[in-house]
């Protein structure tokens, strides 16, 4: 989606979009120097928005949280290939 459907979608602001780029809070995909938005950056949005509304996180607790985040997402990843690796290995 493009960047307007992402601010329709997410109802953030075009300045705390901006700032969450800038962070790297979220990383769309840029093609031909327009980014490009999928359904996992709108729910991130919504993520980073409870922490901040919700959970009163700064935005130090907010790098912390996310990065946390991203290294278990990462690690599930990693356990699911090595088990298909090992499983497939005794075909």
């Amino acid at each position: 989606m493009t960047k307007q459907e992402f601010l329709t979608s997410s109802g953030l602001q075009v300045q705390v979009l901006e700032f969450w780029l800038e962070q790297r809070w979220l990383i769309p995909e840029e093609t031909a120097g327009e980014l490009h938005f999928q359904d996992i950056d709108i729910a991130r949005a919504h993520l980073i928005r409870g922490l901040k509304n919700d959970l009163g996180a700064n935005d130090e607790g907010i790098d912390v949280i996310l990065h946390l985040m991203d290294q278990v997402h990462g690690l599930r990843r990693a356990l699911v290939e090595l088990r298909q690796q090992i499983g497939g290995g005794r075909g």
